[in-house]
């Protein structure tokens, strides 16, 4: 394990991709710098555990194939032959049957929708990802917005379920904007035939995160997990972070963590503003419930699922898209579910989470047993998800924190895009390249 250094040049707070990213750019540029992370591994939502000897995500994750951030890191990484690009199998679950929406074939035979109005779901997406100052929406919601450009059938029987799947009692409260980002993205990455073709990292994200982090190393920097920065503060030019390790000492600091942990960390001397404004921004938990199974569930790989009274917004089958062989022969099955932590579901043990979800998947799969799970686990991320509202831009932080030298890169200041792999290591090189920059006298 690292030593616990007295001082480092560059402090930064969180072991995610963001600050992993930023922390490579800064040993990349010859500085001294210093991950510290809360937990007992790096990767953040990215984190994995064993199955069989493999590692697999806690919580799912792909890419696509426009995600230009990271596949050039990956290249530069010399990572490429761990990518694999399928094109995937996508469905939705509606009035307890199963419809296949991979192509725009399948668009066509979606019965829930009269045929004029599978049109307009159709259109519906070329339409948005016309539009090219998404400012222009910042005003409206995504209900609002959907229901102008699709009707109001199209959204009760598409968006609305989805929606309200994803962000539960404050559906009616997200933006236009988060909305046109989603179906722009999946827009841009598509086969010749209309399929959607997404990428994974075979290891797990995980992977890519430890690479990250042998790089950091190897340039001189430091990674040190286990190491929860309690609080920190400026005295004298220099910022005093204080750890269960000791007291580190660092010229400047980046701050990656959800924005009020942050606030936690200075509440002792920020001012009341600018701590509600930290505070302002709420967020979503997560909880996901992963299923090892002795067969597999359907064919399908991703499943939304268009019933209000079904709990989980999707299920993901991970190994209709990576081969079981990969997991020792079982097959995965990820189960998602973004709610507030004050919710019931997110207070329970992994065993009352099971039972909780066994009759709503035999609802949906009428032959599923109980004895084809081989093991299963339940994993709990309280920040997971930003409520990203109307006018969220006047919401965001500056990057530039209430003292100089301390630098705010959280995955809430991420925007018009939403949270995502990608755009945290964009965001975290970005903000090491200008603090390199400043520091070397090279802006």
């Amino acid at each position: 394990m690292t030593a616990f250094p007295a001082s480092t040049r560059v402090a930064i707070i969180g072991g995610g991709f963001t600050g992993l990213s930023a922390a490579y750019e800064l040993a990349r540029a010859g500085m001294d710098v210093t991950v510290l992370e809360a937990d007992d591994h790096i990767g953040g939502l990215a984190s994995a555990f064993d199955v069989e000897g493999e590692k697999l995500d806690r919580f799912y994750h792909h890419w696509f194939t426009n995600d230009r951030e990271v596949m050039t890191l990956i290249d530069e990484l010399h990572l490429n032959d761990h990518v694999a690009i399928n094109p995937t199998n996508t469905g939705v679950w509606y009035a307890n049957h199963f419809f296949k929406l991979s192509t725009p074939a399948d668009l066509l035979r979606f019965t829930p929708l009269t045929f004029f109005n599978r049109i307009r779901l159709g259109l519906l997406a070329l339409r948005a990802r016309k539009v090219e100052h998404w400012m222009e929406l910042e005003d409206k919601t995504a209900a609002q917005w959907l229901r102008e450009l699709g009707g109001e059938q199209v959204y009760k029987v598409v968006w609305e379920p989805l929606l309200k799947g994803k962000f539960g009692p404050v559906a009616e409260q997200i933006s236009a904007v988060w909305f046109w980002n989603k179906l722009k993205l999946r827009g841009g990455s598509r086969g010749k035939g209309g399929e959607e073709r997404l990428a994974y990292f075979k290891g797990g994200f995980v992977a890519l995160a430890e690479a990250l982090a042998r790089q950091v190393e190897g340039l001189g920097g430091k990674v040190l997990t286990s190491t929860p920065v309690q609080r920190f503060e400026k005295i004298d030019g220099k910022f005093h972070i204080e750890t269960p390790q000791g007291t580190l000492l660092a010229d400047e600091i980046i701050a990656t963590p959800a924005l009020p942990l942050i606030a936690g960390m200075i509440s002792h001397w920020a001012a009341p503003d600018y701590l509600a404004q930290l505070n302002r921004i709420h967020y979503l938990a997560n909880v996901c419930l992963v299923l090892e199974l002795d067969r597999s569930l359907s064919e399908t790989y991703w499943l939304n699922v268009n019933d209000p009274t079904f709990p989980f917004v999707g299920v993901i089958e991970h190994t209709n898209f990576e081969k079981a062989e990969t997991y020792g022969g079982r097959h995965i099955v990820y189960l998602s579910k973004y709610l507030p932590h004050t919710d019931a579901l997110y207070t329970m043990s992994a065993d009352e989470v099971l039972d909780f979800s066994i009759p709503y998947l035999q609802k949906m799969f009428p032959a599923f047993s109980r004895d084809w799970i081989i093991r299963h686990h339940v994993w709990k991320a309280r920040w997971s998800q930003p409520v990203v509202e109307k006018h969220y831009s006047r919401l965001i932080p500056a990057e530039q924190g209430p003292v100089a030298g301390l630098t705010l890169a959280s995955m809430a200041q991420i925007y018009p895009e939403d949270r995502g792999t990608n755009y945290a290591i964009r965001e975290g090189r970005k903000t090491g390249r200008a603090l390199a920059a400043r520091l070397t006298g090279k802006e």
